[in-house]
């Protein structure tokens, strides 16, 4: 029964093609729109996911606490309290760490044989580039022995080394750190932008034993970065390095931490939070369209009633009950709208694809997307469907059969 009346709504849309079309334009721009603004947020998460993984694998940042003067908080950062023997206690003791480093931050600028470059100089361990799963690309970063021996050695961000060196090799050569050579051994792979938009390639990482002995002079370190065997050990590790520091720095029950313990779950979750709520708004405007689209075909169909009175007659005439002549006009208004739908999200690809193309932005076409928007466009046609349905259902047989 079902089958039949599709067949009959099928043809009856195929009847009236321009009027069918001009009628299912709202619902086709309005999947399109809400396809397209959807992947463009789904892009933007899996971006935004991308970005924080090339933080670093299992990453774990230790910072300093918040100092405050007169009463007011400088803001967390602002404290001189971890040290690099703080690096080498988790080394020692924590057991769900797989590496540590320290960092040593300074800000300042390089010369080098065409040109000079003001950029990051980060004094970081051997380790550094197993918790940042970066690695070289060119050269080989430096080892165990060089740390220790404070050697002026130096491996360059991309971007760096662009600025630097333009197309030439910088493997052996030297640049000036405030007038201190550093001898070049490795170029690391190119990371991109971090959520916030920092170039993670505009950096140059020397051994930190170097960077505090040469440029900052400072005991204390930026921070310290460590990464956990797997994902899942991340939280208790979290506070197996807080009882770690807590010991080193000689913190009893009731003080306050003065340093701060993130992961980049947080940051995870704090940006994807903010995308998601723009897909959803997105989203919800793009939808105004199909409702639109609804209206258009309570429209169209509100006149097929009129136009199909004798027939409706004749059917209630020849038995038919109201109820199936509700049927037959709700299955034509959901055919209409799911043709649309259909039709909708072919656009929707189409339209991403170009997009992304154009803009140069991450689009993403998701399977739930998809589902939403069909779904969508099917509970519009039952929506905007059902009042001329039931009016073609309340309709007089013997007045039906008297209208021209």
């Amino acid at each position: 029964m079902i089958a039949k009346l599709v067949k009959v709504a099928v043809q009856s849309i195929l009847r009236n093609k321009m009027r069918s079309l001009l009628t299912m334009l709202g619902i086709i721009i309005g999947v399109g729109a809400v396809i397209v603004l959807v992947a463009v947020g789904q892009g933007a998460q899996a971006q935004i996911r991308s970005q924080i993984d090339n933080l670093g694998t299992n990453l774990i940042v230790v910072t300093p606490g918040s100092s405050a003067q007169g009463g007011i908080s400088r803001g967390a950062g602002s404290m001189n309290s971890i040290k690099v023997e703080d690096a080498d206690k988790i080394r020692r003791e924590s057991l769900l760490v797989s590496a540590v480093s320290p960092v040593v931050m300074t800000f300042t600028q390089t010369v080098g044989p065409q040109g000079n470059w003001r950029s990051s100089v980060l004094g970081v361990s051997v380790e550094y580039p197993i918790i940042r799963d970066w690695p070289t690309v060119n050269g080989t970063f430096f080892d165990q022995r060089e740390q220790n021996a404070k050697s002026k050695v130096a491996v360059l961000g991309q971007t760096v080394a662009a600025q630097l060196f333009g197309d030439d090799d910088p493997i052996g050569r030297e640049i000036r750190v405030r007038n201190v050579p550093f001898k070049i051994i490795g170029v690391l792979a190119r990371k991109g932008q971090t959520p916030d938009g920092n170039d993670q390639d505009d950096v140059i990482l020397a051994p930190y034993t170097t960077v505090q002995s040469r440029l900052s002079g400072r005991m204390f370190v930026s921070q310290i970065l460590a990464s956990t065997f797997s994902p899942a050990d991340v939280p208790a590790a979290q506070q197996d390095l807080s009882d770690i520091l807590r010991e080193a720095h000689g913190l009893i029950n009731g003080d306050e931490n003065d340093f701060t313990i993130r992961d980049q779950t947080q940051l995870a979750e704090a940006a994807e939070g903010t995308t998601e709520v723009m897909t959803m708004l997105l989203a919800a405007i793009a939808s105004i369209s199909l409702l639109v689209g609804g209206i258009g075909i309570m429209n169209i169909m509100l006149v097929s009633v009129s136009e199909r009175t004798s027939e409706i007659g004749l059917r209630l005439a020849l038995g038919a009950r109201g109820s199936d002549v509700m049927v037959q006009f709700l299955i034509e208004s959901v055919v209409m709208s799911a043709f649309g739908g259909v039709l909708g999200v072919a656009f929707g690809f189409a339209g991403a694809i170009v997009l992304g193309g154009i803009t140069g932005w991450s689009t993403a076409v998701t399977p739930s997307a998809v589902a939403l928007a069909l779904g969508f466009s099917s509970a519009v046609g039952v929506f905007f469907g059902f009042f001329p349905a039931r009016s073609a259902a309340a309709l007089n047989p013997i007045e039906a059969l008297r209208h021209e």
